[in-house]
């Protein structure tokens, strides 16, 4: 009974134009343009953040990332750092979301 719809004008040139890209892509055995993936090291500033630690009485990871401006990752690669090192240890929290306190 029903059929296809008959596209639009505009709808059928991209539906051409998506075909003949498709069959004009890269050929078997060539390899197509890849980013590199650069790798960022963002510098925590240890003297801010060790004050901001020593001042505290209890602290979580979003709160040294806010108080030094860095992303919470690198925030917590630092806590974790020291946790190692046992300048601070762990006293609650779960499931990412610890608190922290200075030794």
């Amino acid at each position: 009974m029903g059929g296809a719809k008959k596209k639009s004008p505009a709808q059928a040139e991209k539906l051409q134009t998506a075909e003949a890209a498709k069959k004009e892509g890269p050929k078997k055995g060539e390899k197509k343009d890849q980013k590199s993936k650069t790798n960022i090291s963002v510098i925590i500033d240890e003297t801010q953040a060790m004050n901001f630690i020593k001042n505290s009485k209890v602290f979580t990871v979003q709160e040294v990332s806010r108080q030094t401006g860095v992303k919470v990752s690198t925030a917590n690669a630092f806590l974790l750092n020291l946790l190692n090192k046992g300048s601070v240890k762990r006293i609650s929290g779960y499931s990412g979301h610890h608190i922290y306190q200075s030794v």
